[in-house]
């Protein structure tokens, strides 16, 4: 659509100027040639037209093409901020218009005074990130401008010596630096481009925000993708920050207890990255290897033994826990590191005074490093050494053990070859061109992914796991299935280069909130959603979680008015296949590690609430009923006799009982939890009481000073307020809140952010009986502050619905995806769409819009529901083969989306190209259990 050129302009009473140009523009576009080609518009400047076209745009940036700027010398008022005249300062003042003047600045005028602002303005503010990026910028914008590609180089090179000059003087910038180094990527090689962000982390090791960008660089560079380099670049990332928090430890002992500390930061930082790794093995099909990470983790930072020892001496010690055999971080009977330590001493004492004949131990720990467990299996085949035990390298194993085997046991090599015959493979063709059904690798890829879901569990390298699987199986296929299983086990050398301690609460409690919510917990938000943690969280995800997946369900319900239920059909598999299935055996795991965190982090109710969604799920799994009894009842009222004073887990359990109906049972929670309080006074003065508090919060919220406890104060007066007089006396008073802090601080804050959640459910309780006007500016106030927070944009999204149509909120989304692009707004739109029957166009238009993003090109999920909607709905089998290639490419690490491929694609792809990629995901060392061949025999071979 071409847009007008015209822009509204007062020039006052300056009519004769006005009519003389208006004159002069219609003279010459009636003069213009309308067919004019723009390659020749040095010689023949001519325009047929009042409006930007695309032909007309090459007009506006041609070199001698002049904008025409009339300026009445007494009303300054009305120049524009941004226009610098071109006075002559020779020019004597008869040459001055005294009333009014044409100037004329043409784009070269343009581009020479900006650069000259920009030259003067790094000279005077050297040290102003802001003038450099925006100097950078404007290369950018120039070379926009350019149809040569030398010339677009030609900038490219400017922009670059701009940067490095700016970097030279603020070595320190880590925007610089980034700008920089995206600056090298248009003009290297990949390898050239790999040595300068190498050389420039050696400089900057201490900085979390350059490993992630460099780790995401690694991980979408297709052609030098391989899990194995991805790996040893997230152990130089983790032991680098490691070390950069021991130094900080050294240096600022004293400062351990603030909150804002450089050090805690940089845990926070450390530990977002180690997440990152472990979703990343997941991912990449490795699930035993994530698991047992954790674990190692936790033990090893959250319940390690209260000693001093040097980062060596503790690794030693850990090690012999590891190959000790004792159950870890989520499994039954784990009893944590330090207890077990503390145990496993006592017994040794034991055993010493009993026994005096026992062997002297050689210096300090060195005599915990013998395996006992090797000594106690009786005749078991020796385990093969292999570097990472996970990798897929089992062929030639299993060919060298088959050798041990009878010969009677072997087939003659006739009835092999009939075999193969039989199943329709000809040993003597191309490897991998046996499978001539593309219905086969569809079964291969079910079957993977069924063997994802249930294999996440790490094996014990002596617990007894290995051999009795392996005795389920036939003797011939004995040492694949025991190569398969030792692929399973997760020995220390597998953990050791990831280990990092952790001092602060805070890198202790993000550890545990993200691990909760990696297998698939409730979780309550832990960090604010404008931190880059949860920011990357969400566009490293391959599911849509079950918190944002109810709220795209909410916003489908609110545009489905006419309850279409092909609408319905289209939303569910779009988005349900990419969610999060919760298995029994999870939530086991999940309920038996917060037990132990409990143990650490006593009374923090997010745990609490967590533990008991877990057991819920858990039991309900597990009895399969569908009663109104709460199934977390029987764990909480036995928490609760531990410690009756816990009101946090009474309001907890209350809520629980709320869930399930339990209205009664929830008001003799709360009840008695009141009665088992002290602190209350006989005669209660609520409403002078809460005034009187929150007058005192307004000087610590001042200082920064904002606790959990603060806002809960806040909330219950609201609710006092809404309860006993009305909803406007109770949002008047969380706004009051809001106004004794500043919107920047509020930005940053997860406190003031959990209040805004719960001030828009309460405006939603009473959206119609508000004015537009007056919830519009509330809820636009809020996603300005916290764009990235689904809850806001929802919001948004219902007042808007309400009070306008389907056309202006289409124009919300446009504008807030462009402003604020984002996984969590894409799945929004979408929603949006596809419940008001959106037309294909607009949501093939969504998508590519949001993957032209560089960052959103990293998406997983995306990509996902691309292929999804154009292969099973839209039913674009050619578009839907473009888009999955353009995904392999972009997330080669993502094991789900090759097998989503494998499934929507095999009507497509030919049984050859089916077998290319399978052996494309084996050389990019994506973690296969299935092998071709288990699929063929059961097709073949009866049961």
């Amino acid at each position: 659509m071409d847009i007008a050129r015209y822009k509204i302009q007062d020039y006052g009473d300056s009519s004769q100027t006005k009519f003389w140009s208006l004159y002069r523009w219609r003279t010459s576009a009636l003069n213009m040639d309308t067919e004019g080609d723009h390659d020749v518009l040095d010689h023949k400047l001519k325009s047929g037209g009042r409006y930007y076209s695309a032909k007309f745009t090459m007009l506006e940036r041609n070199r001698a093409f002049k904008n025409t700027k009339f300026v009445n010398r007494a009303m300054s008022s009305v120049i524009p901020g941004d226009f610098v005249p071109l006075l002559d300062s020779h020019s004597s003042s008869e040459n001055v218009p005294s009333k009014n003047e044409e100037l004329e600045e043409s784009w070269d005028d343009e581009v020479i005074q900006r650069t000259r602002d920009f030259n003067k303005m790094s000279r005077d503010c050297p040290h102003d990130e802001k003038v450099w990026l925006d100097f950078a910028e404007f290369q950018d914008k120039i070379a926009s401008t350019q149809p040569q590609k030398a010339a677009r180089m030609q900038m490219l090179e400017k922009k670059i010596s701009i940067l490095e000059k700016a970097v030279e003087l603020n070595p320190n910038s880590e925007e610089l630096l980034l700008c920089l180094l995206k600056s090298y990527q248009g003009r290297d090689s990949i390898d050239t481009y790999i040595e300068k962000w190498e050389r420039i982390l050696i400089q900057h090791s201490e900085s979390c925000k350059l490993w992630k960008e460099f780790l995401l660089v690694c991980q979408g560079d297709f052609s030098r993708f391989k899990v194995s380099k991805i790996r040893r670049t997230y152990a130089h990332a983790i032991q680098a920050l490691s070390s950069a928090c021991d130094k900080h430890r050294r240096q600022e002992f004293a400062s351990l207890q603030s909150g804002d500390s450089s050090l805690v930061q940089l845990e926070l930082g450390l530990v977002d990255i180690f997440v990152s790794y472990c979703r990343f093995e997941w991912q990449a099909g490795y699930q035993e290897l994530a698991t047992g990470l954790f674990q190692a983790e936790l033990e090893y930072s959250l319940f390690c033994p209260s000693l001093t020892l040097s980062s060596h001496s503790k690794q030693r010690l850990f090690d012999h826990f590891w190959k000790s055999g004792v159950a870890r971080v989520g499994e039954d009977g784990a009893l944590g590191w330090s207890s077990w330590l503390e145990k496993d001493e006592q017994n040794r004492q034991n055993t010493t005074s009993e026994d005096s004949t026992a062997e002297t131990e050689v210096g300090g720990w060195s005599g915990w490093f013998e395996l006992s467990s090797k000594k106690n299996v009786p005749s078991k085949d020796p385990i093969v050494s292999v570097d990472l035990p996970i990798d897929n390298e089992n062929t030639e194993q299993n060919l060298e053990s088959k050798e041990n085997l009878d010969t009677e046991e072997i087939p003659p090599g006739d009835d092999i070859e009939a075999l193969l015959k039989k199943l329709g493979i000809d040993i003597d063709s191309e490897p991998n061109s046996e499978v001539k059904d593309t219905e086969t690798w569809n079964k291969w890829s079910k079957e993977e992914l069924l063997r994802d879901s249930e294999q996440w569990m790490p094996i014990h390298e002596d617990s007894g796991e290995i051999g009795k699987s392996v005795s389920l199986h036939s003797d011939d296929n004995l040492d694949d299935d025991h190569n398969e299983q030792l692929s399973r086990v997760i020995l220390f050398e597998d953990v050791s280069d990831y280990l990092f301690s952790l001092s602060s609460k805070e890198a202790h409690l993000s550890l545990v909130f993200q691990f909760v919510d990696f297998f698939g917990g409730k979780v309550s938000q832990w960090v604010s959603t404008n931190k880059s943690s949860w920011i990357e969280k969400v566009l490293s995800l391959e599911t849509v979680p079950n918190i944002i997946l109810d709220d795209l369900r909410t916003v489908f319900q609110l545009v489905n008015k006419r309850q279409d239920p092909q609408s319905h059909f289209v939303l569910e598999p779009l988005l349900s296949h990419a969610s999060i299935s919760l298995g029994t055996s999870t939530m086991k795991f999940l309920r038996n590690a917060i037990l132990l965190f409990l143990d650490i982090f006593p009374r923090n109710h997010m745990l609490e609430e967590a533990l008991l969604f877990a057991e819920c799920l858990f039991v309900s799994e597990m009895k399969s009923s569908s009663c109104s009894i709460n199934p977390s009842r029987v764990l909480a009222k036995s928490l609760l006799k531990k410690d009756r004073q816990d009101l946090l887990l009474c309001g907890v359990y209350a809520q629980s009982e709320a869930t399930y109906g339990n209205i009664d049972m929830a008001r003799k929670i709360f009840d008695m939890a009141l009665l088992s309080t002290d602190a209350l006074p006989v005669i209660l003065r609520a409403r002078q009481g809460f005034k009187e508090q929150i007058r005192s919060l307004r000087n610590l919220w001042a200082r920064g000073s904002i606790g959990e406890h603060s806002i809960a104060f806040v909330c219950a007066a609201c609710l006092f307020e809404t309860l006993t007089n009305d909803y406007c006396t109770g949002i008047q008073v969380i706004e009051e809140a809001f106004s004794m802090v500043l919107p920047e601080r509020r930005s940053q804050s997860l406190q003031l952010e959990s209040l805004w959640v719960y001030y828009i459910k309460v405006l939603e309780r009473h959206l119609k009986q508000f004015k537009f006007s007056r919830i519009w500016k509330t809820t636009l106030q809020g996603y300005q502050i916290y764009p990235y927070n689904p809850k806001s944009f929802r919001a948004m999204l219902q007042v808007n619905y309400h009070y306008s149509v389907s056309s202006k909120v289409r124009h919300l989304f446009d504008e807030c995806c462009q402003r604020y692009p984002s996984v969590i707004m894409f799945l929004f739109a979408l929603s949006f769409e596809i419940g008001g029957a959106g037309s294909e166009h607009r949501i093939h238009s969504l998508f590519e819009k949001a993957l032209a993003n560089d960052k959103l090109q990293k998406s997983v999920l995306l990509w996902r529901c691309y292929l999804e909607y154009e292969a099973n709905i839209s039913r674009n089998p050619s578009a839907a083969r473009r888009i999955f290639f353009r995904a392999i490419h972009a997330c080669p690490w993502s094991k789900r989306l090759w097998l989503d491929g494998f499934q929507k694609l095999s009507s497509i792809l030919s049984a050859k190209e089916l077998s290319d990629l399978q052996e494309v995901m084996r050389d990019k060392e994506l973690n296969l259990r299935t092998d071709i061949y288990e699929i063929l025999l059961q097709d073949e071979v009866p049961a």
